[in-house]
């Protein structure tokens, strides 16, 4: 990265927790690099700090797989866990200024020998003297899957060139003072980049706004909180969904995401349901997430319901204990994290659904919220009917 980010020793446990930072990495875009704890820890503590390197896979689109010219059982078994997720790495083989190289090669010998015929890409580097580093940032973007540096579009394929799109962005407690929340400004940016326009309304404007167009819009998306104002003042002509719903098929898989919101209408007194936020934040007096869906959720289940919130990189180890596992909109996290998620709730035999369909469900406009998403519907009406 060019600068100092970690503190480093040759004293073993130096690093503990995943250490994070971000670069603008050409032609890459944004990156996150997550410098990890060994793996060939001891004890107690090193086992819990080889566990939090191994749930870091799960967050990760491409892996750098750094040996200091040694190759044994440790690095076998990284090896094999990242063939096990397919996720795509190379070997660093770091330190090549101490290293005894093979000849007419830069490479140790050692990682040569453990690496002949396997069609392992190593690179050699000294991070002390900067040799290399242009490799490894090659290698990156070789590697790189196109979802992590082509996006793909949120909601501009749903409109045609020049097509207009009304934004109902309300403005909450929740939004930072000046600014809208990443959903939002990705949303105008998609559509931008699309050859369309939008209009950004707040949702007691969204009527009026309508009114004063000589043709109506091509779509409308709303903030899931406002839904059910929305639906009511949106013409039944005009197609309309949620912010949230929109992540969910950015970020995750919408059909599995809109089939695990029908267990939603099968929550009864007693069940136990996750909420499971991907970013931390100070709750508000109204929150989301620990307030208004779980009122919603009890009210649409008559009766109480235990909930319980994970919030950070990390679920819960218990989710098959849940009856179901409603996710946030995943706006800070990457694709690869958010399918992870999905897997191991998959897993653990429980369904999985999102803020934006729940609160769509439970407001009685889900139907009309996932009517841009054919497939995504009639997944929820199969599960919904217990297909």
């Amino acid at each position: 990265m060019g600068q100092g980010a970690s503190i480093v020793s040759d004293t073993p446990g130096t690093t503990t927790d995943p250490v994070e930072k971000t670069l603008e990495l050409d032609p890459v875009g944004p990156v996150v690099f997550i410098d990890t704890a060994g793996i060939d820890d001891e004890g107690a503590l090193g086992a819990l700090r080889r566990e939090r390197s191994e749930r870091a896979l799960d967050r990760t689109d491409v892996a750098l797989l750094v040996t200091d010219g040694a190759w044994g059982r440790d690095e076998e078994a990284l090896a094999e866990a990242f063939a096990a997720r397919k996720l795509p790495y190379f070997v660093v083989a770091n330190k090549v200024d101490l290293a005894e190289v093979m000849p007419g090669s830069q490479l140790p010998a050692t990682v040569l020998d453990a690496l002949a015929g396997r069609g392992i890409a190593v690179v050699a580097a000294s991070a002390l003297l900067g040799r290399g580093l242009d490799a490894v940032r090659e290698r990156i973007a070789m590697l790189a899957p196109e979802h992590a540096i082509a996006q793909p579009h949120m909601l501009s394929d749903l409109v045609p060139p020049g097509g207009l799109v009304v934004l109902v962005v309300p403005i909450d407690l929740g939004a930072p003072r000046g600014r809208l929340i990443l959903p939002q400004v990705q949303a105008i940016r998609d559509l931008l980049d699309g050859d369309q326009m939008c209009l950004v309304v707040k949702e007691r404007e969204l009527r009026a706004a309508l009114e004063r167009l000589s043709a109506p819009p091509d779509l409308v998306v709303c903030d899931s909180q406002v839904v059910l104002k929305a639906a009511a003042d949106t013409p039944p002509g005009v197609p309309l969904t949620t912010f949230s719903i929109l992540m969910a098929r950015l970020k995750g898989d919408l059909v599995e995401l809109a089939r695990g919101a029908a267990a939603i209408e099968r929550l009864g007194p007693g069940d136990r349901v996750l909420i499971a936020e991907a970013c931390t934040h100070h709750p508000l007096a109204d929150d989301i997430g620990r307030v208004k869906i779980p009122r919603w959720l009890r009210q649409y289940a008559g009766g109480d319901i235990e909930i319980d919130v994970a919030a950070g990189k990390e679920l819960s180890d218990d989710m098959a204990a849940y009856a179901l596992v409603v996710h946030c909109g995943g706006c800070v996290i990457n694709r690869g994290n958010m399918l992870a998620r999905l897997r191991a709730a998959r897993r653990a035999g429980v369904p999985m659904t999102n803020y934006g369909l729940a609160i769509s469900l439970t407001q009685g406009v889900l139907p009309r919220a996932l009517g841009p998403f054919p497939a995504a519907l009639d997944a929820f009406r199969a599960a919904a009917k217990g297909a």
